[in-house]
């Protein structure tokens, strides 16, 4: 027997039970409708929530960078230094956010990494749907963990209860949960955080650019500040277009983290033309809010639509969709007849969601025309009688 056998006979699971993932393959830009296999199709995967990843002023400032500051950081920001277009974005990002200071790092997923293990806290208090990053930061400790019930203040009290006595502890929850739209009850989370003497550490990943005043984020949305949430996790990889990530908070925050933080010191910095594109973000951002407002506007006909047709979206809040289909295969059936149709919109089944609850994640963008999303509402609902789903 080959001793890569166990593989193989994973990989046939997976396809048998309709939770193989076929990565397709991109021929053009991000944007509201791509190529796929030379054919053009509505894009409705992408995270790229305001249509940032190919905005013209981005694509400028990456252009101009090259030009002054090459290609490559050279090594970590500890040993080969710190470009002062690194620090820009941070100073940027910490006025944006309404913070004292951010530390930038190589992406959302590693920011997390970066964070958790260094606090050391004797008790780690997590949401039991956070994402995978931070259930690996998580991991990365020996902290003693309370994984308290999705989005329920009462349990975390009752898990808080129960790690009183503990001298540091931390509760992390993400801010809208990817999978579902849903969105964190911060508020009541806070309240507990001050009454338990906790930390408090939310991942924005999906609601910057999203939620709040000029898409701020859930600390915003909630009219929350870093005395309240001490720790904010933040992608530059979704709303903002580009790649990356950051932490943000108070400036003791960042001056511990530099010299703790693991992916900080031992990984090389985002690039200068993604620094340059995120920093060209930020200012869209500042100066004007339609792009977000657009967003809402078509998340707002896109899931009243989707309900009349017959469809279940789920306990969605934000503008991620999740057309619930259940049955794993069937899922992935509707997935590719998307696709053939025209329609870039991927299955998600098990693990990434609990099993028998498989969905088409639908993602729409500020990109999306009013056209774009009739086309998407008339195919889902063909469809959807054609699977009798509907």
């Amino acid at each position: 027997m080959n001793k890569l056998d166990f593989m193989t006979t994973e990989l046939n699971r997976l396809k048998s039970e309709g939770l193989y993932n076929a990565i397709r393959v991109l021929e053009s830009p991000q944007g509201s409708w791509l190529k796929i296999g030379g054919k053009s199709v509505l894009n409705l995967c992408s995270n790229n929530y305001l249509g940032l990843a190919d905005h013209p002023k981005l694509v400028e400032a990456a252009k101009e960078t090259l030009d002054e500051y090459g290609v490559g950081p050279g090594a970590v920001r500890s040993i080969a230094g710190t470009m002062a277009l690194h620090k820009e974005l941070e100073e940027s990002l910490a006025k944006f956010k309404e913070v004292e200071a951010t530390l930038g790092l190589q992406s959302g997923f590693v920011a997390n990494q970066a964070v958790i293990p260094p606090i050391q806290a004797d008790g780690i208090f997590t949401d039991a749907l956070n994402h995978a990053s931070i259930i690996d930061g998580v991991r990365l400790t020996k902290s003693q963990r309370f994984i308290y019930e999705h989005n329920n203040v009462e349990d975390l009290a009752i898990q808080l209860d129960k790690g009183k006595d503990l001298k540091r502890k931390l509760i992390i929850t993400d801010g809208v949960f990817s999978m579902d739209g849903d969105i964190a009850p911060l508020d009541g989370i806070a309240k507990l955080a001050t009454e338990y003497d906790a930390l408090l550490m939310v991942d924005d990943a999906h609601g910057e650019g999203v939620l709040g005043d000029h898409g701020r984020g859930i600390v915003n949305h909630f009219k929350l500040n870093s005395d309240q949430v001490d720790i904010e996790i933040g992608t530059l990889s979704k709303a903002l277009g580009v790649v990356g990530g950051y932490v943000a908070g108070k400036q003791v925050l960042r001056d511990f983290l530099e010299q703790k933080a693991r992916p900080f010191l031992f990984s090389s910095a985002v690039t200068p033309p993604d620094v340059a594109a995120a920093i060209a973000a930020v200012k869209i951002l500042e100066n004007d809010d339609s792009l977000v407002k657009k967003l809402w506007d078509n998340a707002r006909y896109f899931q009243g639509a989707m309900k009349d047709i017959g469809f279940d979206t789920g306990k969605t809040q934000t503008p991620i969709t999740p057309v619930m289909i259940g049955d794993a295969k069937t899922s992935s059936e509707f997935s590719k007849e998307l696709l053939k149709e025209g329609i870039f919109a991927m299955s998600l089944g098990f693990p990434t969601v609990p099993k028998n609850q498989a969905r088409i994640r639908v993602m729409l963008s500020a990109a999306h025309s009013k056209e774009d999303l009739d086309f998407g509402i008339q195919k889902f609902e063909m469809i959807g009688k054609k699977l009798n789903l509907i």
